[in-house]
């Protein structure tokens, strides 16, 4: 009898596990299906958190998501978090840097849009025109294989320099065969560039991080990329993914948003020229 009562016990102990195992079943269950309206997007400050905070969350709330955006101030990180899985896509860079990203780290990440693209300008520091640049002069530049490249064109567009190849969006301070103002070059970080703007004569600034130091890239510059030319199909920026991830309901719901007359509306008023829709 007593062996009874017993296995008896046992048995009612086991059901209650089940039940409760069952009960957090359900209760992941539901987190999950939450969780699959959530986008997460890592991005840059400027422009790209903005855009994604105030012209696309509201239109994604309305189909029923819910966007959560990730900033970061470097170009590796959100690739990094993109890959592992950390966000569904991101928003910061062009298809040159992806391409180059992708090979030097071995990622499998794939561009779905283009969406905007940001002038490139040479801006001032301690030099403030490019006829008063002495022989010598410091200009920073970033140190990432497209980005300076990049900028190696525009101070080439400017007269400052000659590249071996003049359309080479891969060349590097290597392929410079004429200097006559002797410039040396600051390679950084993109995002340490800005920092360092007091401390150079010029620097070579993306867009965004232009902004974020106070530029205005429609007043500011010394030297600009035509929105029309060769850099403006080029360098667009565009919304990332992990390769496989291309038609997710959450990366169309994305892409739409981002592809709106919305987002257009609110690029070409917030600003004026130095972010430019491509779409």
């Amino acid at each position: 009898m007593r062996n009874k009562k017993i296995v008896g016990a046992l048995l009612a102990v086991t059901a209650i596990a089940s039940f409760g195992l069952s009960g957090c079943g359900s209760s992941n269950g539901a987190a999950s299906k939450e969780n699959d309206k959530t986008i997460t997007v890592a991005a840059s400050p400027t422009p790209h958190a903005e855009i994604l905070n105030k012209a696309v969350k509201p239109l994604v709330e309305k189909d029923g998501y819910k966007l959560v955006v990730k900033e970061f101030t470097d170009y590796v990180q959100p690739n990094t978090a993109t890959e592992e899985g950390e966000v569904d896509a991101n928003y910061f860079q062009h298809k040159p840097y992806l391409d180059n990203f992708n090979k030097e780290k071995g990622t499998h990440l794939a561009s779905v849009a283009g969406i905007h693209f940001e002038p490139f300008g040479l801006y001032p520091g301690k030099t403030k025109t490019l006829d008063a640049l002495a022989d010598g002069a410091t200009v920073a530049v970033p140190n990432d294989a497209t980005n300076e490249a990049r900028a190696l064109l525009l101070l080439q567009d400017a007269g400052l320099i000659e590249l071996k190849n003049p359309k080479d969006i891969n060349a590097t301070t290597k392929d410079i065969t004429s200097n006559p103002k002797n410039l040396k070059f600051k390679e950084l970080e993109a995002a340490v560039v800005p920092t360092v703007i007091k401390d150079v004569d010029i620097a070579a600034l993306n867009g965004n991080y232009a902004i974020q130091a106070g530029f205005d890239p429609t007043k500011d510059t010394l030297a600009t990329e035509k929105a029309g030319g060769l850099a403006a199909k080029t360098y667009q920026n565009i919304l990332v993914v992990k390769e496989g991830n291309e038609n997710t309901d959450k990366t169309k719901e994305l892409k739409k948003a981002l592809k709106s007359s919305e987002v257009r509306d609110y690029i070409t008023k917030n600003y004026k020229g130095a972010v430019v829709p491509v779409f």
